[in-house]
């Protein structure tokens, strides 16, 4: 059974490989988990007058992001399709022009989870407090907040976790 690690490389390689030559500057990024691949290229900023506003670059930034999501649209797609057949995951596209990363396309998959009461009461109030629409956006909310005040520590908890899957691969074959 291949590992976390390797099958990212695997995909990771395998957009490098199958993307339209000078598609994006450079290798993609490639994050992958059970359902999605996301590919996450990185595109040259516009070029915009000397002394140019913040609103100015903003603009630009955002006109080269939108001319090139419809241009390189059909070329994406067909690799999205074969990649979807070939892996068996959604591919998403995301973008990078500057310090600007645009996604284009993302999967949301439903999560099935019970809580106990205390745990409904606090998604409720996020919910009468208007934080989120409904019990299932208070709690994607939650999670984004523990991602991103907990990113040290789950890098700790990914590092570990790859350490014990090369351990395990690493093992005895006991067949």
């Amino acid at each position: 059974m291949a590992t976390h690690q390797e099958t990212t490389e695997t995909l990771r390689g395998w957009f490098t490989g199958r993307l339209p030559e000078g598609l994006f500057d450079g290798p993609p990024e490639v994050t992958v988990d059970r359902e999605e691949i996301t590919v996450i290229g990185r595109i040259p900023e516009p070029e915009t007058a000397e002394g140019a506003s913040a609103a100015e670059k903003a603009a630009a930034v955002a006109g080269r992001i939108k001319e090139f999501r419809e241009r390189t649209r059909s070329a994406r797609m067909r690799v999205a399709r074969e990649a979807e057949h070939e892996f068996r995951r959604k591919v998403s596209w995301w973008v990078r022009c500057g310090e600007t990363t645009q996604p284009f396309t993302t999967l949301s998959v439903p999560v099935m989870t019970r809580l106990k009461q205390t745990d409904r009461q606090l998604l409720d109030t996020l919910v009468d407090a208007g934080v989120a629409r409904s019990r299932s956006d208070a709690l994607a909310w939650c999670v984004r907040q523990v991602g991103q005040r907990a990113e040290s520590w789950l890098s700790d908890l990914r590092d570990a976790m790859q350490k014990v899957e090369e351990v395990r691969d690493a093992g005895p074959d006991l067949d």
